[in-house]
């Protein structure tokens, strides 16, 4: 099966271009001018207006440094580490000493101020690439897998046993149609003891994800489970985690369609929209508050493996309402499987 590996937070220079990086450079270059302003603010009454001269300065500085690195984050990654860094810390101290020159000839700036600025740029450049670099080295692909291999470990227990038993449902009352799942048992095992450092295109996670509901419909019967796919425009080639879809569509039987004697409908909605992929599974209310627990460990589980993958460019949100529990995932949509 196709797959690539992927962890994207782990390269020496940060991804200039990942929201995860962009929000902590400017939360940490804030905070930092907050921390100088109170300190140099003659009184703590005068703290804000000295933070708002100082990021009258900061913040242009920082969202056109952002800017010139996410424009020069390949050519800056096809280079040494240290020399790529020796270049972001160099841009920041040039553009701050512009910067201050051209706020000089405005006269809003004192004499001296220029050189203060760029080594203070430079420093606080440093301290990041410091940062990041230490971060980088805690996040290892080793270290990243590891977890993973922890968090798919807690997953695969639920995932093979309630397989394994709507198999078992079926042998005495239906013995061919169980030899039949079995087959699909086979392939269902093989997929949840797969690396779990690999992506794997949506199409394979699709059709396990079909496979696992053609087992509980047996089960089940298709009275009571019904399963609505809305695939229109879903990138099927499209690399993301292994076991995204089936933990949620497990928890979608058990919480929503298995307390209820009526059973119900899964709808699975899965489309791109610009740079994004949205994946949303709705089942109905019934047993949901009985199986809170179990059902906020899985969430938590593939948030945690999404954060693994994607840092702070994915999420999971969840809502109740009209009856019904959605579950929407949102990924980037990243280059295709190989």
């Amino acid at each position: 099966m196709a797959s690539i590996r992927h962890f994207p937070a782990t390269h020496p220079l940060p991804d200039w271009r990942n929201f995860g990086v962009m929000l902590r450079v400017l939360l940490g270059i804030n905070g930092l001018a907050a921390l100088a302003a109170l300190i140099q603010a003659p009184a703590i009454g005068k703290w804000l207006e000295s933070y708002l001269q100082m990021a009258a300065i900061v913040e242009p500085l920082l969202l056109v440094s952002l800017g010139l690195l996410a424009l020069l984050r390949d050519a800056l990654w096809r280079l040494p580490l240290r020399i790529g860094q020796a270049l972001v810390i160099g841009l920041a101290g040039a553009l701050a000493g512009w910067l201050i020159l051209y706020a000089g000839s405005l006269t809003l700036v004192e004499p001296g101020a220029a050189l203060r600025a760029v080594l203070l740029a430079m420093a606080t450049a440093g301290l990041l690439l410091a940062y990041f670099e230490l971060r980088a080295k805690a996040l290892s692909p080793a270290q990243a897998e590891a977890r993973l291999a922890a968090l798919n470990a807690r997953i695969r227990p639920h995932f093979l046993f309630n397989s394994l038993n709507a198999v078992l449902s079926l042998i005495r009352a239906r013995p061919q149609q169980a030899e039949a799942a079995l087959e699909s048992l086979s392939d269902l095992f093989r997929a949840a003891m797969r690396d779990p450092g690999e992506l794997v295109s949506l199409a394979d996670e699709i059709a396990l994800g079909r496979q696992y509901l053609e087992l509980e419909t047996l089960r089940l019967g298709e009275d009571r489970l019904r399963v609505d796919w809305q695939l229109g425009t879903a990138p099927l080639d499209l690399p993301i985690p292994p076991l995204m879809l089936q933990p949620l569509l497990e928890n979608a039987v058990y919480h929503g369609i298995e307390p209820s004697p009526e059973g119900g409908t899964v709808v699975v909605a899965i489309a791109r929209d610009g740079d994004e992929l949205h994946i949303m599974i709705s089942n109905p209310t019934a047993g949901q508050a009985q199986h809170a627990a179990g059902n906020q460990m899985a969430l938590a589980n593939i948030r945690e493996r999404l954060a693994l993958y994607y840092d702070l460019e994915a999420r999971l949100e969840t809502e109740v309402g009209d009856h019904r529990y959605d579950v929407r995932i949102t990924l980037p949509c990243q280059r295709k499987v190989r």
